[in-house]
């Protein structure tokens, strides 16, 4: 009796209370004065609180918290005029990217067709909260972006199973992510960069919405939780540092520089029944070596004095960087005190018919030259004798087809040997002189350096009025063994142009122990220059063993 009762009245109260509060509510609204709307205080974040700056810093850009990272609103409004072009061309790339991914699954679990009926990121780009550059000594632009990309994408994916049709849309996408991505190597080709890296420095936030058959599949109970750390490991498995994605960008075989991957050595052993060039019926030969690609001076051997059957046996070591390519040329030439050389003939020996480490001799016909294109000259010149032999190093002589014993260990990417292994073999150091900074000197700046080994001097060019000097020579050395406990000296100098008694200054100077390189085959780094205030030089250097 008291339920009844109690429904009754409150049917007859819901009955009469809303007409009520209707009638007063429209009352209030006509006859009521409006109160008007003050501006919102604007304050300093100076000023603010400690609980109202706690309140508002999750939502402070990163470039206001770390002064390393730079605004970059110009970047994101350039990304909202380009976005609408930017999402058909990702998505097209998507397209043609999952179309072999999804041919693989056909057939598969009784799944008859894959496919996207819609496909578009939608109209909200990301934003990028901050963007920092970082400086290395490789040739490489390194930056570290904040991207918030909270979109509105509309991906419907219709997948076909058995008679059934399941419709898969991903709604509501928020996606926080901080990428590093480098452009290396830099290269003198539009786009001056080969490829670009990219790797995630954290673990990304991603959120999303999906719905299946037009269900919300996220609300249920675990799920969500279940779907968002299987992303977060999944990605952080495949791109979070010191994991990587490389995008090629050019044809690393034509924008690569070629270094060196072993050491010629020639013999040049004798010359058989050369032409008679001089009044009296003899020649004074001597023998001119160069090698296609290297920009070095040609070496010679020394001169035979009245000899048509010189006997040299003379040694020269050439640097190879490409074997298939390279071209050892020899020349044989009548010396002449007077006037020019008269050639006696010449000859070619591609390296590609070398065998890493075997000797071979050549007994070759001398030619008058080398162009096919004419009728051969059939006047017999003499022949050549020389010895051959290519030694590979030891990190390119598994591609070579030579031993694979006593190899070192690798450990990023640097040849890491033991203190026994150098103590012993030949080999190449390579000195590259990058570049200079702040070296100034008090009557001109035209800088230039000079480097000392082993008593043997090399120059840099000089640049003209400039405190920071960009070089990028390489010089090469070829030891018969490890410089352990040697030192290379590199003084940078300026130079007048005019004659004048302060012509020449000098700007500072390093010493470089040799021991470091030696041990781990490779550094790469800047040295501040001694007597020189703020003057520093950028040095790489490369130790390879035969």
């Amino acid at each position: 009796m008291i339920g009844l009762m109690s429904s009754f009245f409150g049917i007859i109260g819901f009955a009469i209370g809303i007409p009520l509060g209707l009638f007063i509510g429209f009352f209030l609204f006509v006859y009521s004065e409006p109160i008007q709307v003050k501006d919102p205080v604007v304050r300093p974040i100076g000023e603010l609180g400690p609980k109202a700056l706690q309140e508002l810093l999750p939502e402070i850009p990163l470039w206001v918290k770390t002064p390393d990272h730079e605004r970059v609103d110009w970047l994101n409004k350039f990304l909202l005029h380009m976005w609408p072009f930017l999402d058909k061309a990702i998505c097209a790339t998507i397209r043609t990217t999952v179309k072999p991914i999804f041919a693989d699954y056909i057939g598969k679990y009784q799944i008859k067709a894959i496919k996207f009926d819609k496909l578009s990121l939608g109209t909200l780009p990301p934003t990028i909260c901050g963007i920092k550059v970082l400086e290395t000594n490789e040739k490489e632009l390194v930056m570290e972006q904040v991207i918030r990309w909270a979109g509105n994408p509309n991906i419907v994916l219709d997948l076909h199973i058995s008679s059934l049709k399941i419709t898969v849309q991903l709604v509501d996408l928020q996606v926080f992510a901080t990428p590093r991505i480098t452009l290396r190597p830099l290269v003198p080709t539009i786009p001056c960069f080969a490829k670009i890296v990219v790797s995630l420095m954290e673990k990304p936030h991603v959120d999303f919405g999906m719905k299946i058959s037009g269900g919300d599949v996220m609300s249920i109970p675990g799920l969500y939780r279940f779907v968002q750390e299987t992303i977060k490991k999944q990605v952080a498995s495949l791109y979070l540092w010191p994991q990587t994605l490389e995008i090629p960008i050019l044809d690393e075989s034509a924008v690569a520089i070629k270094k060196p991957v072993g050491i010629l050595h020639v013999n040049v052993v004798r010359a058989h029944r050369l032409l008679k060039m001089d009044l009296l019926g003899t020649s004074d030969p001597y023998v001119k070596l160069s090698l296609t690609g290297d920009k070095l001076p040609s070496k010679k051997t020394t001169i035979k004095r009245k000899n048509l059957n010189p006997e040299w046996n003379e040694k020269f070591k050439f640097v190879v960087k490409d074997p298939q390519s390279q071209v050892l040329q020899l020349q044989v030439y009548d010396w002449d005190k007077v006037g020019a050389h008269d050639r006696l003939g010449m000859q070619l020996i591609p390296l590609k018919l070398l065998k890493p480490y075997e000797n071979k001799e050549f007994t070759l016909d001398l030619l008058k030259d080398t162009n096919i294109n004419e009728t051969p000259n059939k006047k017999n010149r003499g022949q050549i004798v020389v010895d051959l032999t290519f030694v590979p190093f030891k990190e390119d002589s598994m591609k070579f087809g030579g031993p694979s014993e006593g190899y070192s260990r690798k450990e990023s990417g640097i040849d890491v040997v033991s203190d026994d292994e150098v103590q012993e073999g030949a080999g190449l150091l390579s000195l590259v002189i990058q570049e200079a900074e702040e070296v100034e000197g008090e009557h001109h700046n035209n800088p230039y350096a000079v480097l000392t080994f082993r008593g043997e001097k090399k120059r840099t060019k000089m640049m003209k009025k400039t405190r920071h000097p960009r070089w990028n020579e390489e010089f090469q050395f070829m030891l018969e063994e490890p410089p352990l406990h040697e030192k290379i000296h590199i003084e940078v100098l300026s130079k007048r142009k005019t004659f004048s008694f302060l012509s020449k200054e000098s700007l500072g100077y390093v010493e470089i122990n040799l021991n470091d390189v030696v041990h781990n085959g490779r550094i790469n780094d800047k040295y501040h220059l001694i007597d020189s205030k703020n003057g520093a030089i950028h040095v790489e250097i490369r130790w390879t063993t035969v």
